[in-house]
């Protein structure tokens, strides 16, 4: 029995060891700029230890099993040596894509990537073959360190007495309160290694396998449902908030039917702009914020394209782990800007230049009102290969142009997403030394050539541009605990408009369609979750943020980020962060169960 015993303690032990090794590796990968001290580091060990330790009982069972078996037959080495393996290609393709995707997306591993395989060409495309090939060979290097570690453990020799079974019996309800993680009513989570105010060494402690097993059916199209409040105290807590009326709004625009140009500028947050103190990166669009009619507080719903655009087009919040535009049957029951106009006889377009079928674009799209897409495929093979997404901005921004200025149908609304201002920040100029600040400038210098050509065209009298971002972007210490991370630039501009002016009222970029719908005479009463920003109804003011398994909430007393996972938060500002908090759990929960419902 000893020789068992310690073959299964071995096992254990080395797992552990390599869940501690990993999170060094991490901390060396990851941490630069996070400010991680040795004692930050010892630390990040320690509280980590928790789910190291439950999550390398998931590694034991089937060294369990060879272990009781062996009690009574011998087990071929081949057999151990097949699962040595599969668990060495499983943990290391876990470390490597912790450390590679954190950078990216500022939070651990989780089943959310799995999303991304069903189209690799734009799951890849933010990052050099280089930088995949140096992932594949660690890959490879790592998983046959891994394998000898284990290989080299010895098997437990065939053969002993029956009560040896009776042991391995028992040990059976350690082992599942140690998967548990207790005997107390909360289960092993995330949230119980958190320890620091710095979010990167609480993400640090985690573990990145149990990161990934424990999200496994909370993504894609599985709508997680909130559940804080009872029915009375809900509708209480939202009563008022989202209120589908237009009473005597402020007129913006000089004609209820404007042609109307829409363009969502990837991941063009505030920090890039003079809401960020920036004067230099996007001087064209700095510009333009001070000729139309700038929302000075608009907030994103969201931090993925894919959640930015349903809140957009749709007035749809976002969710922390469910993507809506990757559920036709959710997504085709949303209204949408383009079917509402659709209806008054507008004809709708849809532009962009990277791949329409990624996170289920093409579907949500079409079913959302657009008669004609125009996306990679519909452009040279040339034109293709101008950047690593598809079609860089300049190329689609011309086709775009050519389009407005012979079209022949009228009213009409077309929407343009940019890609250029993203991984790997490839495009063709090269004036600011930054290479995501240059992305940037690219964009405004596109987008402000874009502009002024439409201003001398006989179509600029009765046009509305409208340019909001999807989404911010995590950089250079910009994240979700600040505020500037989700302030994003949205302007209402061209011939349409009647006059330069600055909103200030907080809002969210779903408040869009109902905030147009408005100034043009239209009902929006499919918008439940969009608000007429100037409507004299509207007299609640907040932005609310969801982001992966967390949530914000800022309104005219302060700011509020919070952990879902770890259920702490993350930052606050203002004197009622506790009512803030109230609030967002209000909408996580009126949200989801609207979604669950259709």
């Amino acid at each position: 029995m000893k020789g068992r015993l310690r073959y299964l303690l071995t096992v254990y032990a080395a797992t552990v060891g390599l869940f501690i090794a990993a999170k060094a590796g991490f901390m060396l990968a990851c941490g630069r700029g996070h400010g991680v001290t040795w004692a930050d580091s010892l630390q990040v060990v320690g509280h980590g230890l928790s789910l190291d330790l439950s999550t390398a009982l998931y590694v034991l069972l089937v060294p369990f099993l060879i272990s009781l078996a062996s009690v009574w037959v011998k087990v071929p080495r081949w057999v151990a040596g097949v699962y040595y393996g599969l668990v060495a290609v499983a943990l290391a393709m876990a470390f490597v894509a912790d450390t590679s995707l954190y950078p990216f997306w500022g939070f651990k591993l989780d089943a959310s990537c799995l999303q991304y395989l069903a189209t690799p060409a734009e799951a890849t495309a933010s990052v050099s073959t280089g930088f995949l090939v140096v992932r594949l060979l660690l890959v490879v290097a790592i998983a046959i360190g891994v394998f000898f570690i284990y290989w080299r453990i010895a098997l437990p020799r065939r053969g002993g007495h029956w009560w040896e079974s009776l042991v391995h019996l028992l040990l059976v309800p350690a082992i599942v309160v140690g998967l548990r993680g207790g005997l107390g009513e909360s289960t092993t989570n995330i949230g119980q290694v958190y320890f620091s105010q710095n979010q990167f060494l609480n993400h640090a402690a985690v573990n990145s396998v149990f990161s990934f097993l424990s999200s496994i059916g909370k993504t894609g199209n599985y709508v997680v449902s909130y559940d804080y409040f009872d029915d009375a105290e809900l509708a209480h807590l939202t009563d008022g908030l989202y209120d589908t009326q237009s009473i005597d709004p402020d007129t913006l625009l000089t004609t209820r039917r404007p042609n109307i140009l829409l363009i969502i500028m990837e991941s063009c947050g505030g920090q890039f702009t003079f809401l960020g103190g920036d004067s230099v990166t996007m001087p064209r669009l700095n510009r333009l914020c001070r000729e139309g009619v700038f929302f000075a507080e608009c907030y994103a719903n969201s931090w993925r394209t894919d959640r930015g655009t349903v809140s957009i087009l749709s007035g749809y919040p976002a969710f922390p782990t469910t993507s809506v535009m990757k559920i036709p049957e959710k997504s085709r029951k949303l209204p949408s800007i383009a079917a509402t106009l659709k209806g008054q006889g507008y004809c709708c377009s849809f532009y962009y230049g990277g791949d329409i079928n990624f996170t289920n674009m093409r579907s949500y799209v079409m079913s959302s009102g657009y008669e004609r897409l125009t996306w990679k495929a519909d452009y040279s093979l040339q034109e293709q290969a101008t950047a690593e997404w598809g079609v860089r901005d300049d190329v689609t921004f011309d086709r775009l142009y050519n389009d407005i200025v012979s079209e022949k149908e009228n009213p009409w609304m077309k929407t343009m997403l940019t890609l250029s201002s993203h991984e790997p920040w490839d495009v063709p100029t090269q004036r600011l030394d930054d290479p995501v600040h240059n992305a940037f400038n690219y964009l405004d210098e596109c987008l402000g050539d874009f502009i002024e050509r439409l201003k001398q065209t006989s179509e600029w009298n009765d046009l509305l541009i409208i340019l909001v971002p999807d989404h911010g972007l995590r950089y250079q210490g910009i994240d979700e605990t600040t505020r500037l991370y989700n302030h994003l630039p949205m302007l209402w501009t061209g011939g349409a408009v009647k006059e330069a002016r600055t909103v200030k009222a907080v809002c969210n970029q779903s408040d869009l369609p109902a905030t147009l719908l408005g100034q043009m005479g239209l009902t929006h009463d499919a918008f439940t979750f969009s608000r007429d920003v100037m409507s004299k109804s509207y007299r609640q003011p907040f932005a609310y943020h969801t982001f992966t398994n967390g949530v914000t909430v800022i309104d005219s007393t302060g700011f509020m980020a919070y952990d879902l996972g770890a259920q702490q938060l993350m930052a606050c500002e203002g004197p009622d962060s506790s009512r803030l908090l109230q609030l967002g759990q209000a909408m996580l929960q009126l949200s989801s169960h609207d979604l669950k419902d259709k």
